[in-house]
């Protein structure tokens, strides 16, 4: 009878592992996947605007008078 409980335990302490495992390679599957995701996100942001055509001495200062 204990040699059943022992073979019992055993398979159920591999399938465990099994499971732990396939759960593991799910969630790193997953990362990159979300990884990929925000790498061609950042890829999607549109460039920096060009600076205005303004001499350098426009558009530098403000005038305000209290």
């Amino acid at each position: 009878m204990e040699t059943n409980n022992l073979t019992a335990y055993a398979t159920d302490v591999s399938t465990a592992r099994m499971l732990q495992s396939v759960d593991i390679a799910m969630q790193k599957k997953a990362m990159e996947i979300q990884e990929q995701t925000a790498a061609q996100l950042i890829q999607a942001i549109p460039p920096q605007p060009n600076p205005a055509a303004n001499p350098p001495n426009l558009g530098q200062n403000v005038d305000y008078f209290a």
